[in-house]
């Protein structure tokens, strides 16, 4: 399989709260991060496809910022999401 990530990803425990219309706000834990996204164990409590886009805030931080990310992957333990611009 060829690697197709511009990112080194490093493997990071966390709890992140993720923000969209269809689900309000749900925490999660982080299972690794990039500079370009992360993965969240999010199971199936999700149901969101490929293209959305949710806003993510790390929990562990003091005033966090809110970013805004698109689902990328979508697997049976998660979602790897990719950081957008704003």
């Amino acid at each position: 399989m060829v690697e197709k990530r511009k990112f080194v990803r490093t493997e990071f425990s966390g709890r992140v709260k993720v923000m969209h219309p269809q689900l309000g706000s749900v925490d999660v834990e982080l299972r690794d991060i990039s500079n370009g996204g992360v993965f969240l164990f999010t199971g199936d409590q999700f149901g969101l496809p490929v293209g959305e886009v949710v806003r993510v805030q790390a929990q562990d931080l003091e005033d966090a910022p809110v970013l805004s990310a698109r689902i990328v992957r979508v697997e049976a333990k998660g979602i790897a999401l990719m950081f957008e611009e704003d």
